[in-house]
């Protein structure tokens, strides 16, 4: 079937769908094959279930009454519909991809832009080769700006999905040491990352860059570009206070996040400069931002039994937990304790980056902290402050046998770790 026809029936059906237990009406079913598992199969349950077509890509399992629809590649078929779904529509396109805070930043713009515009944005981290596609098939006539996150682990992912988002304007939120076993190095990262400023490069279109962040300076020097930062002509953007919650200075407006951590000061300046840029009021800008509370484990401040908790659990990697843990050592607070959990994806370079955490934490005693992790227990120290637990199980252990006395908690490790599962003892 020809994409015309089969974006035709796409415009009948409104929506797609990929996993049978969130099957809708009259949706269209892409039986999308994995590593593990063969979307082939449920073509029947998938149709049982209200699916009006069924996109497949194994012949046994082809009907002849019309509910299947026989293609070569069902992912590429997706991702081909998802690009001609955004040519087929009037909407602006803003990528946005970065090493750490992609998902904050992207709410926040978000936030900002959905005041003056009608907006639809990545929802969750539906951010990779399948999840673009789908943010992009989410998009109605009425989207006047459409916000796409981009995640990647390897080299030429972000080439791939700006070929079929297309995107009309980008950002980068930094470059840090995130999936060194997919990209091998922070330059590996660095090139990675960049393969959204080669796409606007070639389309002409523009970036939104950070000009406190020297290597984004360097690297979008051939790019079209309107920039931000404290001292900035395009967008200025103050840094008031970050001792506890995030507060800002933009044009006469002192904005109050219920965000934590100087880290966030970024994605809070990048929000307001895409806001300036589109024209968004300052009034509507400072509302959005301060009306933003983080969810999903993401720097939520929590109060619990006497504690007060930053739980940044759902993600990590060396750069963000320095970050982190710098901010809190900085963060107000009598008693404090860190309980942190392992960084995947490092590859070969885990056993250094843990061993580093490990030493900042040795050399600068600013509280208790609980290790937890394969490769957090082999690390090597002598200091008294610092706990270290292999598994989960001993970890929870030791808290309901020695609870934690009133104080303030930093909760941070990668999303296998599932750390705020503490919560449940503290």
């Amino acid at each position: 079937m020809k994409i015309e026809a089969l974006h035709q029936l796409f415009l009948k059906s409104k929506t797609v769908c990929t996993d049978t237990r969130k099957i809708t009406k009259n949706c269209l079913f892409f039986a999308l094959t994995g590593d593990n598992f063969d979307g082939n199969i449920f073509t029947e349950e998938a149709l049982q279930k209200g699916a009006s077509k069924v996109i497949i890509d194994k012949l046994q399992f082809h009907k002849n009454t019309g509910e299947t629809i026989l293609c070569k590649n069902v992912l590429e078929k997706l991702q081909e519909l998802a690009n001609y779904h955004r040519n087929y529509l009037n909407t602006t396109i803003l990528a946005l991809t970065g090493s750490n805070g992609k998902t904050t930043t992207k709410e926040l713009i978000n936030a900002v832009l959905e005041t003056t515009y009608t907006t639809t944005a990545t929802v969750g981290n539906l951010n990779n080769h399948i999840g673009v596609p789908l943010t992009l098939l989410s998009m109605t006539a009425e989207t006047e700006m459409g916000i796409v996150e981009m995640g990647a682990n390897h080299l030429k992912e972000i080439e791939q999905l700006c070929t079929i988002a297309q995107p009309d304007y980008g950002y980068i939120t930094n470059f840090g040491k995130a999936h060194l076993e997919g990209f091998g190095s922070l330059e590996g990262v660095i090139k990675g990352k960049t393969e959204l400023y080669e796409s606007l490069q070639k389309n002409n279109k523009l970036a939104f860059v950070n000009t406190e962040d020297p290597k984004q300076v360097e690297i979008s020097k051939p790019l079209k570009k309107y920039t931000f930062g404290k001292t900035n002509e395009d967008c200025n953007v103050t840094l008031l206070d970050s001792s506890a919650q995030l507060k800002v200075a933009y044009k006469n407006e002192e904005i109050t996040s219920n965000l934590v951590g100087l880290y966030n000061y970024t994605n809070i300046a990048a929000a307001i400069a895409i806001g300036q840029y589109f024209k968004v009021s300052a009034e509507n800008i400072k509302k959005a931002i301060e009306s933003y509370v983080p969810t999903n484990n993401r720097s939520q401040i929590i109060q619990q039994n006497g504690h007060t908790i930053l739980l940044d659990a759902y993600n990590a990697n060396p750069t963000s937990m320095l970050a982190a843990l710098e901010n809190f050592q900085q963060a107000a607070g009598e008693h404090k304790v860190m309980i942190l959990g392992d960084m995947f994806e490092l590859g070969s370079s885990a056993e250094r980056e843990h061993q580093a955490i490990v030493d900042f934490l040795s050399e600068n005693n600013f509280g208790s902290v609980y290790l937890v992790g394969e490769n957090f227990s082999k690390t090597k120290t002598e200091a008294s402050h610092i706990s270290k637990y292999s598994a989960f199980d001993s970890l929870e252990k030791e808290l309901n046998h020695t609870p934690v006395s009133k104080s303030t908690i930093l909760i941070k490790g990668s999303r296998g770790m599932a750390l705020e599962r503490t919560l449940k003892f503290l």
